[in-house]
């Protein structure tokens, strides 16, 4: 038949909480395309169940429970930065690209996953920044978005998490990124938001900053047979 014109990405919104290693395997699995085979790049839109991961290098000190005896599931991840907490109610999306294809420039990808956090909030009117020297989005000097990123070979995993409705209880027990700053999530802001609302924005908005103009929308089971087929 005819050869089916593959999209330049897709997109996936999971519709179930993710654990973190199911959809570490998936990252996992499309970075490993995009390295032999090449394809279309990917954006995971997803929450997971609560868990905490650490970062290559990330220091234990700023764990405030013992890692033997998490109160939530402890992964150690090959990614920048320090511990960050995941809970239902953050939209986390990871966007497994080649930077090749884009800028092979692990600074200017990390600047344009802030860039995807601030011009959403912009859309609901709010003047989020960054800090100098720091990764991240704050909004009136909370952080509400965490950011780190892998790269294997310019092929990136790993990305983003937007505090939305999320409990912030969680945090307590570490300090964020290593940084002793509070934490933030955009109901206190907007009441009522919430991740299935910003989904669609935030895929946009990566769309705009990644220059991707031919993507497709993909369901879990259309995600499954792309990573299972070898083509």
């Amino acid at each position: 038949g005819m050869e089916r014109v593959l999209p330049e990405a897709f997109l996936c919104a999971l519709a179930r909480e993710i654990s973190l290693e199911q959809a570490w395997r998936w990252q996992q699995q499309w970075q490993q395309r995009l390295l032999s085979s090449g394809g279309p790049e990917l954006l995971l839109l997803l929450e997971h169940p609560a868990c905490y991961t650490l970062g290559r290098g990330a220091s234990l000190e700023h764990l405030h429970f013992d890692p033997e005896d998490p109160p939530a599931p402890l992964h150690r991840l090959d990614r920048g930065g320090e511990v960050t907490h995941h809970a239902p109610g953050q939209l986390v999306a990871y966007p497994i690209v080649d930077l090749q294809r884009h800028q092979p420039d692990l600074h200017w990808y990390l600047r344009q996953l802030e860039g995807m956090v601030l011009d959403l909030l912009e859309q609901q009117g709010l003047s989020a920044e960054r800090r100098e020297g720091l990764t991240g989005v704050w909004l009136e000097g909370k952080k509400v978005a965490a950011i780190g990123v892998g790269c294997r070979r310019w092929v990136t995993q790993h990305g983003l998490a937007l505090n939305v409705s999320c409990d912030l209880a969680g945090f307590e027990a570490i300090t964020p990124c290593g940084l002793p700053l509070p934490v933030g999530r955009l109901d206190q802001w907007r009441p009522g938001v919430s991740v299935q609302q910003l989904q669609q924005p935030l895929a946009a908005s990566c769309c705009k900053r990644l220059g991707w103009s031919a993507v497709e929308w993909i369901n879990e089971q259309t995600l499954r047979s792309w990573l299972e087929s070898d083509g």
